[in-house]
């Protein structure tokens, strides 16, 4: 009878310690399989960036969230204001633009210096933002067809049309103001700023890593990762780039789902900021934490 016992008590006991040792080996492998390396990513990034050291490159795309807990006041406040209307003047007045066309000029201006685009003439400028020139609107039957002439613009502000994918028939400045009026509860509400510069980029285009190097923040264009049985064919380009020295803070903050997502906000020393999500894993967003440890801000805890 004590044998009996003993015997089912044993069979029991390794039955505990057997399914104890199945988990312990899937949680390994989980966790082997959560573990991200962005080796790949810096040997493609690195030619691009001679004579720095590259201490991060994201292995997801950088998003600017719809809403922020600075501007939620000043949303509902524009909401109540401007109702459903994106009438250029309303927009112009709660942006505090004075002089559109100066205002234009003023947008082009960080991103000369921080993405350091080379704005060329007309169809050169669409040439290097490496998209096709924006086809005129198909004329419509002989009694409906209305002939749009494009705006003029100077070859300057025409690269940078191009370059951004903005319409040809309407002012710049009002495509703009509807820009900042859609995305100012995520940076400062002033596109003539380092934040600004860099909305516009993240605005244009989609899949854009970060990357992190001794000297520079940097925004890329690079494309996911291909599937382990394909070849990679990436072509990464720099999009935007800033001197870390005009990066005054970095506050960074995992939410509810933190093991898949970074949310940072970014100061630079002009005074402007944008809040930035990164969907990364908890390996990615150490090495980020890592190459930004210089920095100040808060950061979260491990």
């Amino acid at each position: 009878m004590m044998s009996g016992e003993r015997g089912r008590f044993g069979r029991f006991t390794e039955a505990v310690l057997g399914g104890a040792r199945a988990a312990r080996d899937r949680a390994r492998e989980l966790r082997d399989e959560f573990r991200t390396s962005d080796e790949t990513e810096r040997a493609l990034v690195a030619p691009l960036l001679p004579g720095q050291e590259l201490r991060y490159v994201g292995l997801g795309p950088v998003r600017a969230p719809n809403t922020h807990k600075a501007g939620r006041q000043l949303a509902h406040v524009m909401a109540d204001e401007v109702v459903d209307s994106l009438d250029p003047k309303v927009l112009f007045g709660l942006l505090n633009i004075v002089n559109p066309v100066v205002w234009v000029d003023a947008v082009l201006a960080p991103v000369r210096l921080a993405a350091g685009v080379l704005l060329l003439p007309g169809r050169a400028g669409a040439l290097a933002a490496g998209v096709p020139e924006a086809a005129e609107p198909e004329p419509g039957p002989p009694h409906q067809r209305v002939r749009r002439e494009p705006i003029a613009l100077t070859e300057e502000q025409e690269a940078f049309r191009a370059l951004f994918r903005l319409s040809l028939y309407r002012p710049l400045a009002d495509q703009l103001a509807e820009i900042a009026y859609r995305r100012r509860y995520v940076f400062s509400g002033d596109l003539a700023t380092l934040a600004g510069s860099l909305l516009l980029f993240l605005e244009r285009y989609t899949g854009t890593p970060l990357a992190v190097t001794d000297t520079h923040l940097h925004l890329l264009r690079m494309g996911p990762r291909p599937d382990a049985d394909r070849p990679d064919r990436r072509q990464p380009r720099v999009l935007w780039s800033v001197p870390r020295a005009r990066v005054a803070r970095i506050d960074s903050e995992r939410g509810a789902t933190g093991f898949v997502q970074l949310t940072s906000t970014i100061v630079f020393d002009d005074g402007s900021w944008i809040r930035l999500t990164q969907p990364a894993l908890r390996d990615d967003q150490s090495r980020f934490l890592t190459a930004i440890h210089d920095l100040p801000g808060q950061r979260p805890t491990p």
